[in-house]
């Protein structure tokens, strides 16, 4: 019997089935882990890239009409693929500020009703080095919740905002025109 059991403790050829057994659990949590932070990050990449680029479409108009809106809109969400739609929100404002320095929402268009978007007319307090006294500029807020497929590393929803201030290109200020 002595002999069987030390022939036994000796035997090396199930170590490595058993290493592997007990690291692979280890080894899929970094790996599914790694694959919902990265594809978090790309969402929030996605929407920074978004903000920016709607704001900017804005900003390089003279006038903003409906159709434009609507065209600004439908990019938005284009940049936005792969990912669902559904709970992206966007916000385009135009401040004004006058000569006292008061800055004042001229108009404002939103995309699936973003939290914390101002209304036409709304005060707003915008920092002077970005938006100095007698001048306008165009404010692109955009939101996103990122729902994890995996649910391992992200089980809850994360919110991603991002605010983003473009100065008109081709005027002082762009106007709003409806039709």
């Amino acid at each position: 019997m002595s002999r069987r059991l030390s022939h036994f403790w000796r035997d090396r050829r199930g170590v490595s089935a058993i290493e592997f057994a007990l690291v692979l659990p280890l080894l899929m949590l970094f790996y599914f882990g790694m694959a919902e932070l990265t594809e978090a990050m790309i969402a929030q990449r996605r929407l920074s890239h978004l903000t920016a680029s709607t704001g900017d479409m804005v900003a390089r108009e003279q006038v903003l009409t409906n159709a434009i809106r609507d065209q600004v809109f439908v990019a938005g969400q284009v940049m936005m693929s792969p990912f669902p739609t559904s709970t992206l929100r966007m916000c385009i404002v135009s401040i004004a500020s006058d000569a006292q320095g008061k800055d004042k929402v001229a108009w404002s268009e939103t995309s699936n009703a973003p939290v914390g978007c101002p209304k036409a007319n709304d005060t707003v307090d915008i920092p002077p080095a970005v938006l100095p006294a007698g001048q306008s500029v165009i404010m692109s807020k955009a939101s996103y919740e990122y729902d994890s497929v995996f649910k391992l590393v992200l089980p809850d929803t994360v919110t991603f905002r991002r605010t983003f201030y473009l100065r008109p290109r081709l005027s002082d200020q762009v106007a709003r025109v409806t039709g």
